[in-house]
Formats: structure tokens, C-alpha cells, sequence
């Protein structure tokens, strides 16, 4: 059994990491708001376009355009958005399970990350990291997510890429966060939209389709990755606080459980010593 100074040092080493995960948490709390209030402002502006493209596209008809087809190459390039810190609970992790457990082999990608923690987990599994913009999440910009899709669809039009996927975690609510794996290029369409569509209403691009879609698609690239981004750091924040808030109720658990053991023991320590003091008297007399 633990000494009673044991238990004591034990319970004070608690309380201080106590002190530290809840400062964690109000920080995480503070970010998050001002988080969440950018990802509910952005939504219905990204969710709008992401639905007037696909939805413009599919009333296109068979338009040759290199956005539009999966090029020559078996590589596929994967824009991951994670966290450069940890203490968030599984949100690194689930980005990094996202890719490892699809369906794309491990040979065929190519990883252009944002996020050091997942990054370091990329690198330990054996895949190939092609850029690093993990600055980009401390403060993501409009202008870095043009950058960054301005690159990644050089490669893909100079065929070293064939297919391009993003990986990023949806922010639902403060504490439903659901990682999400999309494919921008090329652009694909489900089942519901090709249902709506009227095969009979077609677009028409003015002055014509190559001109247009090279316009507009760059555009819709952008605007996805750059609404990921937001909802990402979001959802981390919303992560930490909740990973944070566990810590503290874990820890006022094992602050209970020793506090307990500690008055047992002292209970102990008493009860024996009035023991030694009785037989001692007995043995005087």
C-alpha cells in the first residue's frame, strides 16, 4: 500500500496538470467561438457553390476539358488538413485514418499537408509528403488557399497527378466534428444530382467551355479548400475542449479517489499508533 506521502505528492502532481487542462480548455473555448462563428458564416456560401458547379456541370454535356477527366497518372494527390499541435483527442488521428484506410494505395499518393502532428504520423506509415504548408493553419487566408490550389492543379494539368482529394474535418457543431474525405478533380456526380438534371436544359459557356471552366473551376477549388480550412480549425478547437474538459473530470475523479486513500491511510497511521501507545501502557503497568 502507497505511503501517505506518496498519495499526498501524487495528488498535488493531479492538481497541477488540473490547473493546466483547464486553462487548455478556456483558451480552447475562446478560439472556438471565434471559430465557429467563421465556419457558420462560411457555410452556406461554400455549401452554394460546391452545389451550383457540380449541378452546372452535370447540365453540361460531354465537355473536353482536362478538369474534367482523370489524367494519364496513377497518382493521386491527397490536400490534408490536421493540427500542428496535439491534445485534441483523436482529431489528428482520424485525419490519418481518412487516407490510410481508403481504398488509394499507399504507393499512389502524394500528400500535400497542413498539420505537423499528422504529418509526423504520414511519415512513420510511409507515405510520400510532396509540400508542407502546415504555417497555413495557424491563420488561414483566402490567398493561401489560392496559392496552395494554384499547385496542386499545375500538377494535375501537367499530369504528374491524376486525381485530386481533400481530407479535412466537417464542423457540425461544438461537439460533433466528422472527419471527411472529398474528391475535387475530377469533378464527379452522384446519383441525386444526375436525377435532377434535364437532359434536355444544357449550359452554355460564352465565350466558350475551355475559357469559362478555367475560370471556374480554379474558383470552385479554391472556395472548397478554403471553407475546409475554416471548418477544420473549428473542429480542432472544438476537439482540444472537449479532450480538455475529460482531462479535468478525470482528474477530480483520481483527486477524489486518492483523497479517500489518503484519509484511510491517515485513519491507519492513528488507529496504530494509539494501538502502540495502549500496549505500551499495559506493559508499564
Amino acid at each position: 500500500m502507497a505511503s501517505m506521502r506518496d498519495i499526498k505528492r501524487r495528488k498535488g502532481s493531479i492538481q497541477s496538470t488540473q490547473q493546466i487542462t483547464k486553462a487548455m480548455k478556456l483558451v480552447s473555448t475562446v478560439k472556438l467561438q471565434k471559430a465557429r462563428n467563421h465556419a457558420e458564416q462560411s457555410n452556406p456560401y461554400f455549401n452554394h457553390m460546391y452545389n451550383t458547379v457540380t449541378s452546372m456541370l452535370a447540365r453540361s454535356g460531354n465537355i473536353n476539358h482536362p478538369y474534367l477527366k482523370a489524367g494519364d497518372s496513377d497518382k493521386k494527390a491527397v490536400i490534408a488538413i490536421a493540427s500542428n499541435r496535439g491534445l485534441a483527442g483523436g482529431y489528428n488521428s482520424n485525419i490519418v485514418k481518412l487516407v490510410t484506410e481508403s481504398d488509394m494505395k499507399k504507393e499512389d499518393v502524394e500528400i500535400y499537408m497542413i498539420g505537423r502532428k499528422a504529418k509526423e504520423t504520414f511519415v512513420r506509415k510511409g507515405y510520400s509528403i510532396k509540400e508542407d504548408y502546415s504555417d497555413v493553419i495557424e491563420g488561414p487566408t483566402y490567398e493561401d488557399a489560392a496559392a496552395i490550389c494554384k499547385e496542386v492543379l499545375r500538377a494535375f494539368t501537367e499530369g504528374e497527378i491524376g486525381e485530386i482529394y481533400l481530407a479535412y474535418t466537417h464542423f457540425k457543431n461544438t461537439v460533433s466534428h466528422e472527419p471527411t474525405l472529398i474528391k475535387l478533380l475530377p469533378v464527379e456526380f452522384d446519383e441525386t444530382q444526375m436525377a435532377e438534371v434535364d437532359q434536355n436544359v444544357l449550359m452554355n459557356y460564352e465565350p466558350n467551355e475551355e475559357e469559362a471552366l478555367n475560370l471556374i473551376i480554379p474558383k470552385y477549388m479554391t472556395s472548397l479548400f478554403y471553407g475546409a480550412l475554416v471548418e477544420s480549425v473549428a473542429s480542432e478547437n472544438g476537439a482540444r475542449m472537449q479532450a480538455m474538459d475529460s482531462a479535468t473530470s478525470n482528474a477530480d475523479e483520481m483527486i477524489s479517489d486518492l483523497t479517500l486513500k489518503y484519509n484511510r491511510a491517515r485513519q491507519g497511521s492513528i488507529t496504530q499508533e494509539l494501538t502502540e501507545i495502549i500496549a505500551g501502557a499495559e506493559a508499564i503497568s
